[in-house]
């Protein structure tokens, strides 16, 4: 086998390096893995020149024991390390963590560049190393990655659109059915509880036909809002249509889920909205409130809401009612 010197260059003065890398405007977190330290001291020094923060292992389980502790970015490894090798290191990284890998090696003609992508690496390169190839290809692995992260949240934000309602931000119905039905599977694996709250506001239509469309549209913005404050990080409110809005409460029993309510109820409407002049309050809610039987159909527990719901409206409205199952 031909000989390959693993050696790198001294590095470069730092106003090349430093040239180089003068339009990275994002910091990132790098760690060098070889177990040469003449070799890893000087690519630290090179990375950290450029404006990126750096560290160094000399054995793939070292790195390990590292992103147990801390997150990287970007991991540059060599192959050919007593114990973990790059490559294996390579795929373990990639299963476990969010992390960039740069291979490189002395031994171009016993490891291929395709070998290397295969594992997961997004560069290979082949030793002697040029300091200044290095940073370049470090920062454009890094572009990338920027690239994807934001595509990523791009994705994430238009996703969002389309599951959220434009006026009060709560989810929207379409996203309420693919909701329950999940937590209608958990409940039913887990054997915990489920309940359901379906909220209507009061005279609603004379409010808008009296104020107008803008001030009722004020009143379902805070009712958003009044619900949002009343719930668990692990409860979820979507407005069903009109002035409709629906809450699933996983883990919580009817009678619990009443009690939600009527917090709900009695935080609604404010002072400064919902009032005619005189003072009489105009606007309140009417809420049914039902508990998940096992093994029921998702439309039948909505329905039983629905129902419950409008019985509280027929007993004179500003009311949760619990109907069982």
């Amino acid at each position: 086998m031909e000989d390959v010197s693993p050696l790198i260059p001294t590095v470069p003065d730092k106003s090349t390096v430093a040239e180089e890398g003068q339009d990275n405007q994002d910091t990132a977190d790098i760690l060098v893995v070889d177990d040469e330290k003449g070799i890893r001291d000087s690519i630290k020094e090179a990375i950290q020149i450029a404006g990126y923060s750096c560290w160094t292992a000399g054995s793939g389980e070292e790195a390990l024991k590292f992103l147990e502790e801390k997150h990287v970015d970007l991991l540059i490894a060599d192959v050919r390390m007593p114990g973990l090798n790059g490559f294996e290191l390579t795929g373990i990284v990639k299963e476990r963590y969010d992390t960039d890998v740069i291979i490189i090696t002395g031994y171009g003609k016993d490891f291929q560049y395709e070998e290397a992508i295969k594992k997961g690496a997004s560069e290979f390169i082949l030793k002697p190393i040029r300091l200044q190839e290095l940073i370049v290809r470090l920062k454009r692995v890094l572009r990338e990655r920027a690239l994807i992260a934001q595509r990523r949240q791009m994705e994430e934000r238009l996703r969002e659109m389309t599951i959220t309602d434009d006026l009060t931000k709560l989810y929207n119905m379409r996203h309420f059915y693919e909701q329950l039905q999940l937590e209608i599977d958990r409940a039913l694996r887990y054997k915990h509880s489920l309940s359901l709250l379906l909220l209507d506001v009061d005279r609603f239509k004379q409010y808008n036909d009296t104020h107008g469309h803008f001030e009722g549209d004020k009143i379902l913005t805070r009712l958003s809002e009044v619900i949002r404050e009343c719930l668990r990080k692990s409860d979820s409110a979507y407005r069903y249509g009109g002035d409709e809005f629906i809450v699933i409460l996983p883990y919580t029993h009817g009678k619990e889920a009443k009690k939600v309510a009527e917090r709900i109820t009695a935080s609604f409407p404010p002072e400064d909205s919902g009032r005619e002049p005189d003072g009489s309050v105009q606007t309140t809610l009417s809420v049914g409130v039902v508990e998940y039987d096992q093994g029921e159909e998702l439309s039948r527990l909505v329905s039983r809401a629905d129902q419950a719901m409008y019985t509280a409206k027929k007993q004179g409205g500003n009311r949760s009612l619990f109907a069982g199952g």
